[in-house]
């Protein structure tokens, strides 16, 4: 974050410095803007240029991507504005040797000046602006690999308060289920335990040796009514 932070910061001031550099004088009094952005091709003429057709042009393109690059932490942006820059910079100063002869650096206004200065300094600045960010492809690629390990549950438990529609009947219902494992079934249930005598309907044999009522003691016999 902090890199991300101070890569912006220094890729937005070589942009800001790019941008100012074509109203500053580039060479023998003559200011960036007064260049023609087809001079830098066909050759340095004395025309006058305009400032939407001059090299302020290319300038602006490359502060756009350095905005775009910023907001979306794309390094590759800002290295292509920064590189946009300096190639103009560059392409200008071969064009002008050629146009006078050679290149001279004077403190009397009589060669190359600040605007060329502010130029290339505006390209480095966002080139280590573009090495200083980190990008976001490895926080992404990160992230989603901390997704991928943690374990997914095919069916979570769902509150007890709350209507589900628990797998596989898909029926509606409140929710019983309060754990993610099937419950226990239950035994089946196989009659009355035939040696419990609360639950014994039917008459026993006394066991041997011993003589008893062989009557029902749950349902003695009732004498009838006597009519």
């Amino acid at each position: 974050m902090i890199r991300n932070i101070l890569g912006s910061l220094v890729a937005l001031a070589g942009a800001a410095s790019a941008v100012l550099s074509p109203f500053r004088d580039w060479y023998d009094g003559r200011a960036g803007q007064d260049y023609r952005v087809r001079d830098l091709f066909e050759g340095i003429t004395a025309t006058e240029s305009g400032v939407l057709v001059s090299i302020l042009l290319p300038f602006l393109f490359a502060a756009l991507l350095v905005i775009a690059g910023v907001v979306l932490r794309s390094r590759l942006a800002v290295a292509l504005a920064g590189l946009v820059v300096l190639g103009f910079t560059i392409l200008w100063m071969v064009r002008q040797g050629q146009a006078t002869g050679s290149l001279t650096v004077g403190g009397d206004g009589a060669g190359l000046q600040v605007g060329v200065v502010n130029a290339l300094a505006g390209g480095v600045l966002m080139l280590i602006g573009a090495l200083l960010m980190r990008g976001r492809g490895r926080g992404v690629a990160r992230a989603r690999r901390e997704r991928e390990r943690e374990p997914v549950e095919p069916y979570g438990a769902p509150p007890a308060d709350q209507v589900d529609m628990w797998p596989p009947t898909q029926e509606p219902g409140m929710s019983t289920h309060t754990s993610p494992w099937p419950e226990p079934e239950v035994d089946p249930y196989t009659g009355p335990d035939p040696h419990d005598p609360r639950t014994r309907s039917y008459p026993q044999a006394p066991p041997p040796g011993r003589t008893g009522d062989p009557r029902d003691p749950v349902h003695p016999p009732q004498r009838p009514p006597e009519g």
